[in-house]
């Protein structure tokens, strides 16, 4: 993990999602901080992500939507907090670009997300943290199907990328 990583974590407050994959860490960060490939991964199928921007610098928007199988869509906007190429990426949904508190009323969970890529072997140990205010949160989100959900995602992305790579 990179050295200015918060190292701290709570079991009653966060979720972690761990795996070490067969692809590089650049074509991971590449996934994750590219628009057009974000909307072909990001959400665990059935569901679909139809639209994804993003402000790659602290305090610059992260923002998709999801649609349903049943054709619901549901908007998600986040900032970016800490962005290391090829290493880390944090960003929040408590708050909106530009570090502005964001409105949470419309459900879900609220958390700030770590993704950390570090070398290992010929892979990637590829780490999701998902920290929340209460444990109740926290609850929920594990409930929502929060291990499965990013497994699958993360299954997508590695799919989609061996095929870019191929």
């Amino acid at each position: 993990m990179p050295s200015n990583a918060p190292e701290t974590q709570s079991q009653a407050l966060d979720l972690v999602f761990e795996r070490v994959v067969d692809l590089p860490p650049a074509a991971i960060w590449r996934a994750w901080t590219t628009p057009t490939l974000i909307t072909q991964w990001f959400t665990p199928a059935p569901w679909e992500t139809i639209a994804s921007e993003i402000d790659l610098r602290p305090g610059g928007r992260f923002y998709t939507v999801m649609r349903s199988p049943e054709g619901q869509t549901f908007p998600h906007e986040g900032c970016y907090l800490a962005i290391e190429p090829n290493q880390r990426l944090v960003w929040t949904n408590a708050l909106g670009p530009d570090y502005r508190p964001a409105d949470t009323s419309a459900g879900g969970p609220v958390i700030t997300a770590e993704i950390t890529l570090t070398p290992e072997g010929h892979g990637t140990r590829y780490r999701a943290l998902a920290r929340h205010a209460t444990a109740a949160d926290c609850q929920a989100h594990a409930a929502m199907g929060f291990a499965e959900g990013w497994g699958k995602a993360l299954d997508q992305l590695i799919a989609l990328m061996k095929r870019q790579q191929a």
